[in-house]
């Protein structure tokens, strides 16, 4: 963990070696990570400002996204599922939460616990899930993305954070699997991953209600990283026709080239 050169109560979570978390505990509300200004625009989107959700986090890091539901969403109630039982005990001792606030950490995989959510509790289901920079394979599929329609409210949203580079081979099996579980889907990306020039994270949105394209796209692009938005037709032809994936033929996303992450 290293701290923030601009920020005085800001850390920078690192793990095996990549930039994991942001977290300023002096204000939860600040998203620094580009992917996490994205989630944060979803989380603001998906209900009316203010309205406390519920949430089920897969992928723990540095709880930056459930510090920022809770300070912008008060009362709102939230479980993390995380597998690295030490990183969970290592970020509530050096980067604590506010006792206040309603989080549950579950040290767990995040399938399983996902298993554990209660029928339409949630209203946003966020996956951040990486193991040695790949998201596993039992995260990719047809049959977990209905275990998350499933926890989901039948208006709620799911938001993942993808990685992917050249050819974007994950990237659009993703967009296939999805779209055969929810009705409404948006990817927001940098333009430059999105035409495969580069490896780089793009956020999946999906849900079986219209999604407000035209806010998240206004947001998104007002961003210090802007990012383009597809849907629709465009977000179809992206794919490819590239198959769905089910957990026979799930496989881990790729690993980021080296030099992704250097300074």
């Amino acid at each position: 963990m290293i701290p923030d050169r601009e920020r005085r109560r800001a850390w920078t979570l690192l793990i095996d070696g990549a930039p994991q978390s942001h977290v300023d505990l002096a204000d939860p509300a600040y998203l620094s990570f580009a992917y996490q200004r994205r989630l944060g625009h979803v989380a603001d989107l998906v209900a009316p400002a203010g309205r406390p959700l519920h949430v089920v986090h897969l992928g723990g890091g540095a709880f930056t996204l459930a510090r920022y539901v809770a300070a912008t969403r008060p009362r709102s109630t939230q479980q993390i599922v995380e597998l690295d039982a030490a990183l969970v005990r290592f970020v509530r001792e050096r980067l604590p939460l506010d006792p206040a606030a309603r989080i549950r950490v579950r040290a767990t995989d995040a399938r399983a616990g996902l298993a554990k959510v209660p029928d339409g509790w949630a209203d946003l289901v966020i996956a951040d899930v990486f193991g040695g920079a790949r998201t596993p394979a039992h995260l990719t599929s047809t049959e977990f993305l209905r275990e998350v329609r499933r926890a989901l409210r039948p208006d709620g949203w799911y938001a993942a954070n993808l990685a992917d580079g050249p050819p974007l081979a994950h990237l659009r099996g993703q967009i296939s699997t999805a779209a055969g579980v929810f009705g409404q889907l948006a990817l927001a990306a940098d333009p430059a991953v999105l035409r495969g020039r580069r490896f780089g994270n793009a956020v999946l949105v999906a849900s079986d209600r219209e999604l407000p394209i035209a806010e998240l796209t206004r947001r998104i692009a007002g961003d210090p990283h802007p990012g383009r938005v597809e849907h629709g037709r465009e977000l179809t032809d992206f794919t490819g026709g590239a198959p769905a994936v089910t957990d026979a033929t799930a496989k881990a996303s790729p690993l980021p080239p080296p030099g992704t992450f250097a300074s």
